[in-house]
């Protein structure tokens, strides 16, 4: 059996950089529940579930069961140009709990990446219109469609382009900080105000097929909108006839205590992308959308070979059904709670915590160098990262300089006193200047 130096050697021989961003050499040996266990046994709380795509948490006997008896009966068959029960049961399931007073159809993919470029696809199709409209700081995936649409990181698009055109950016309407560097964020006028422009200016309106959005700004810092910005947004949108998609691939089933996080909103998306936690950490992406746009393409506008795998499907339908029957909606909802109300007392005691902020068990912490200029701090959240790294648990820093607590919704009401206990204490040591010889270059986005 090859030893850990041996595993990360070869690793670091055959691993290609690009796909990795770096944190911690954690190599994982087996995962339950929001436990991971390294390769020597020393066991960690998961509060990333995997970039929340195990809200199920990791290797529920309700999913596992589901894949083993599935992968019996038959491993795949494509879709592309059969049928089989798992796929014609998910798409009417992910149908209905969708939101929307109208009929729906949903098609699949492998990964989030991939169903945001089929929101390209539907909208540009059903409207006839070139032109996709998203935000800066977004980020939608991989693959050259969602990399045109994300505006995150110099890195995710250095050497690569050109990039699909047509694709336009706006701000983000961040509720805590303002555009273009601002302290203050701005009002729902203000944020909408670029996008008008460019309406008004070089982008007709009659020629933009959709908006794209993340109701919160994942990757980008967990950011929260304005109150009434989508609400606005949206009406905006319609009034013009263009499309308004949602990606929920982060953000969606019960992450944020909902279904789909338009549910908080006041808004019913045309079309919606999910993805990572869909089949319980198994390679699975959906659209969901209006039947008429959903219509609106032919095959083989949007077939791949693997998508809509039966083992994939028959998993995705266990995990559902495991967020239905173990009530974790209202999970994620109670233990966010519990979770916030813990960190917005640290907020008043910290001088570095500029910002708590989120819905059910997504929340992001802004680390500051000074609540007053927000200025972020994104050595001293990666500091926090790595002492709890050593403590036993799992937390990384995205958007520079916010921690990313988004445990499985599994996460026992022990496990998240531990691990808010484990936060707190790290918080101290910062505080009383105890971090101040650890070494963060490298690490992080």
């Amino acid at each position: 059996m090859a030893t850990y130096e041996e595993l990360m050697e070869k690793d670091e021989q055959y691993f290609a950089k690009a796909g990795r961003i770096s944190y911690y050499p954690l190599l994982i040996d087996h995962a339950k529940g929001a436990t991971l266990v390294n390769f020597a046994g020393k066991e960690y709380i998961d509060l990333l579930a995997s970039a929340s795509a195990i809200n199920v948490g990791h290797s529920p006997k309700k999913v596992t069961d589901a894949i083993k008896a599935q992968a019996d009966k038959m491993v795949h068959y494509t879709p592309a140009y059969m049928y089989h029960e798992p796929a014609i049961k998910l798409a009417e399931k992910l149908c209905e709990i969708t939101p929307g007073q109208f009929a729906k159809k949903a098609t699949f993919g492998l990964t989030g990446s991939d169903a945001c470029d089929g929101i390209m696809k539907y909208a540009r199709a059903y409207t006839g219109r070139p032109n996709i409209v998203t935000f800066q700081n977004a980020y939608h995936g991989s693959t050259y469609g969602s990399i045109s649409m994300s505006a995150i990181n110099v890195k995710m698009r250095a050497k690569m382009g050109p990039f699909v055109p047509n694709i336009e950016h706006i701000p983000f309407p961040d509720n805590y900080r303002g555009m273009y560097g601002q302290a203050k964020p701005n009002s729902i006028e203000e944020y909408l105000a670029p996008f008008k422009q460019m309406m008004e200016t070089y982008l007709p309106p009659e020629e933009i097929a959709c908006v794209v959005i993340e109701t919160l700004q994942g990757d980008g810092g967990l950011l929260e909108p304005v109150p009434g910005y989508f609400k606005a947004l949206y009406d905006l949108c319609h009034k013009h006839g263009i499309l308004f998609a949602v990606d929920d691939v982060q953000q969606g089933l019960g992450r944020t205590g909902t279904w789909c996080s338009t549910e908080h909103f006041d808004v019913e998306a045309d079309l919606v992308a999910y993805g990572k936690s869909l089949a319980g950490g198994m390679p699975l992406s959906a659209i969901v959308g209006r039947k008429e746009i959903m219509d609106s393409l032919e095959a083989p506008a949007h077939v791949f070979t693997t998508a809509a795998n039966p083992v994939c499907c028959a998993a995705s339908l266990a995990t559902l059904a495991m967020i239905e029957e173990d009530n974790l909606l209202q999970e994620s909802t109670r233990k966010g709670k519990i979770a916030q109300e813990r960190m917005k007392k640290w907020k008043d005691e910290y001088a570095f915590i500029g910002d708590v902020r989120g819905m059910g068990l997504s929340i992001g912490i802004d680390i500051v160098t000074d609540k007053k200029s927000k200025t972020k701090d994104s050595q001293a959240a990666l500091k926090i990262c790595n002492r709890l790294f050593e403590r036993g648990a799992v937390l990384i820093a995205i958007g520079e300089s916010v921690l990313r607590f988004q445990p499985p919704l599994v996460i026992t009401d022990q496990e998240l006193v531990k691990a808010l206990d484990l936060i707190e204490e790290t918080m101290n040591e910062l505080a009383e200047g105890k971090l101040e010889d650890y070494d963060v270059s490298g690490q992080g986005w």
